[in-house]
């Protein structure tokens, strides 16, 4: 009898042990959902007046929004205005661009000087190497804008490819608060790292890295294309995929692509423009309810009939 009592208080042990590591795998693995479940997420959204430019809303209401994501209705949290969210952003300007580039430095710096107070810069170079960069993140905008040099306009100068850099410059990003997040990237887009036929916006592997960087830090990128000393300004098939590829990555991040034609003339009508879209740019907060890593893909609309940009999505880790 002892020993059957004695058995029978082993397999209730076992029992009760496998119990107690089983609903500690369940939690472990419900708190590693947890950080993906459940989480804040901020994009920012764009409100497109259309032809009529003085017609964008005053105020956006979160009850005039409905996002989904994965097709999942997501509850909005809070709605912010351009008022209320000074941007955080960091200026690459490509080093091996033509050397006309350098009559726009001016324009540059101004665009910075005129930032809302509280808006923090970094300015760097996409050039040979790592990414140079001038400024580091701050509040000082005049000093931000003294730290702009000109290019060095030669094809020693040249980055392994832009797109690189740019993924160095977002994770920069990871030590700034939440906010509108933006990168102005001045570049001919080209990246011919992997040979020339993989230079299309569809093949480029690291544009691919530099778009799913940016989306899941809610960064947006606007893009001004000028040519470099290399391919840009020798080929059309090359200007149609730097032009391509800056476009899409400025598409998918919810920001903006501005060129003119196969060259540039001068960067002021494209500030002038920035200028009006980032007054219209709003921050959206919402809480995600889905679970686990991947791409989520994103859609927004409003009832009152607005014209949305917005990122593509995001990919959650």
């Amino acid at each position: 009898m002892n020993r059957r009592r004695s058995a029978l208080r082993l397999v209730l042990a076992a029992t009760s042990l496998t119990l107690s590591l089983t609903a500690m795998v369940g939690a472990q693995r419900r708190g590693r959902e947890g950080t993906a479940a459940g989480r804040e997420v901020t994009i920012p959204v764009t409100v497109d007046p259309g032809k009529d430019r003085a017609g964008a809303p005053a105020q956006l209401q979160a009850d005039d929004l409905t996002l989904l994501e994965e097709k999942r209705p997501q509850r909005i949290i809070s709605v912010r205005g351009p008022d209320e969210a000074p941007p955080i952003l960091a200026v690459l300007l490509q080093d091996d661009l033509v050397a006309r580039v350098n009559n726009e430095i001016q324009g540059v710096k101004e665009f910075i000087r005129r930032l809302p107070a509280g808006s923090r810069v970094l300015t760097g170079y996409v050039t040979s190497g790592s990414l140079g960069v001038a400024q580091d993140f701050t509040t000082d905008l005049q000093r931000a804008a003294d730290s702009l040099r000109i290019v060095r306009g030669a094809e020693s100068a040249a980055p392994f490819n832009p797109y690189v850099e740019v993924v160095e410059a977002l994770r920069r990003f990871d030590a700034q608060p939440a906010g509108r997040r933006l990168v102005l990237l001045v570049s001919d887009g080209l990246d011919t790292s992997r040979g020339f036929r993989s230079a299309s916006p569809s093949q480029s592997v690291d544009l691919d890295r530099a778009i799913g960087e940016a989306q899941r830090r809610g960064v947006a990128v606007f893009t001004f294309y000028a040519p470099s000393v290399g391919p840009t300004s020798a080929s059309r098939t090359a200007v149609n995929y730097g032009q391509g590829s800056l476009n899409r990555l400025a598409d998918e991040t919810g920001g903006e692509a501005f060129f003119t034609g196969t060259d540039f003339v001068s960067f002021n009508p494209y500030f002038r423009e920035l200028s009006e879209v980032l007054a219209r740019q709003w921050l959206v907060t919402y809480r995600s309810a889905n679970t686990g890593p991947g791409f989520r893909r994103i859609e927004i609309t409003s009832e009152s009939g607005l014209r949305l940009h917005y990122p593509a999505g995001y990919r959650a880790r």
